[in-house]
């Protein structure tokens, strides 16, 4: 009992850590700025249903879509890295896109944001990808591989938690606290994508040096 304890600790911690709920809500608040709080909530479970989806799906087959498909984790952290940097110097000017459209207008943005940037690759990034096909991997039976897939499911649960309190916060602050932690967070956000960007293109890099 103990050593599955402990196993679904490790499990939990890893994916909490790399899928970094307090990283991804100013993202997601940037995102939702205009929308009311019953759609930023739907954005939000939305794009958890999106990235658990995902982590499942790669945690199973990843090894073989990598394979099929060509995809190398670098290559998804540098589209990642250049991704989260545009978003990150919008949100340090504090750009804020107003949303002046129809409800079914509405609906279709809730639906494209929630599947791609949010669910991939923010929440669902290189890290935990990579991070759900190794544990997978190394996971020996039935009762392991179970661990695993419950610690996905929690983590999500912990991060759509996050984010919903995060749209509580903001309404709280006003505008202009909105605007002075989104330019704080923005420059995170910036830090984060270099870091992301360099640990992807450094394979390339050394290649292309070991090629000369």
């Amino acid at each position: 009992m103990n050593e599955h304890l402990t196993l679904f600790l490790l499990f939990f911690t890893s994916f909490i850590t790399l899928m970094n709920p307090l990283g991804v809500m100013p993202l997601f608040l940037n995102m939702t700025a205009d929308l009311n709080r019953r759609q930023q909530r739907t954005t939000a479970v939305k794009a958890l249903i999106t990235a658990f989806v995902t982590l499942v799906l790669f945690a199973f087959g990843g090894q073989m879509l990598f394979s099929f498909f060509g995809i190398s984790v670098a290559g998804l952290k540098v589209v990642g890295g250049v991704l989260f940097f545009t978003m990150g110097y919008d949100m340090l000017n504090a750009r804020i896109s107003r949303l002046k459209t129809t409800s079914k207008n509405v609906k279709k943005y809730v639906d494209d944001i929630s599947v791609t940037p949010l669910g991939i690759p923010m929440i669902a990034g290189p890290g935990s990808i990579t991070n759900a096909i190794v544990l997978m991997d190394q996971s020996q039976d039935a009762l392991s591989k179970t661990l695993l897939i419950v610690s996905v499911f929690v983590v999500c649960l912990v991060v759509l938690s996050v984010l919903i309190s995060g749209a509580k916060i903001t309404r709280i602050m006003g505008e202009t606290g909105n605007k002075v932690m989104m330019k704080l967070m923005g420059l995170i956000v910036m830090v984060m994508a270099v870091e992301f960007f360099f640990t992807g293109i450094e394979p390339y890099v050394r290649s292309i040096l070991m090629l000369n």
